[in-house]
């Protein structure tokens, strides 16, 4: 399997999720289908059914993390010596060149990616056309909408 990069933050997130559920949620289901199982028929106990169902989705969510971590390429942006350059990991503030206005990404790995936190995967258009640039350069992002450029204001490695 390919290696999949991944942020330190990321990293450290799917680690503290899989710790969350063997020392937790995992306890608790076995628990409730333990109790569940105590109330007598299982053809018909949506209890038992429901905590089975439960126990599923977290045995399949801990080998996904567990497969993860396992092909993690961990990139800490902040020992990288990218000498100005846009490089997985880092934050670019960049403005649109038509209207001015100013955003501001952290290109991550695809599990990591949230735009709501402006978090985008590597693989998006936008991490794409900005990757390799330095502070004053254009970005060319073809956005259905067409072409949109960008000028990458800040280039910043680790949290600002």
């Amino acid at each position: 399997m390919n290696r999949v990069p991944l942020t330190v933050n990321g990293a450290e997130k799917l680690r503290t999720e899989l710790e969350e559920l063997k020392t937790v949620k995992r306890p608790k289901v076995i628990e409730a289908i333990a109790t569940a199982r105590a109330h007598g028929d299982l053809k018909e106990n949506a209890e038992y059914h429901a905590a089975r169902e439960q126990q599923s989705f977290i045995e399949g969510r801990i080998k996904e993390i567990e497969g993860k971590l396992s092909n993690a390429e961990i990139i800490d942006v902040t020992k990288l010596n990218a000498n100005g350059r846009v490089v997985f990991g880092t934050t670019v503030v960049l403005a649109e060149e038509e209207t001015g206005d100013e955003v501001t990404y952290t290109i991550v790995g695809e599990d990591e990616a949230d735009i709501k936190q402006s978090m985008i995967s590597v693989t998006s258009p936008i991490a794409r056309a900005m990757i390799g640039k330095e502070e004053g350069e254009i970005a060319v992002v073809d956005a259905p909408a067409g072409q949109k450029e960008y000028e990458i204001v800040e280039v910043i490695y680790g949290t600002k």
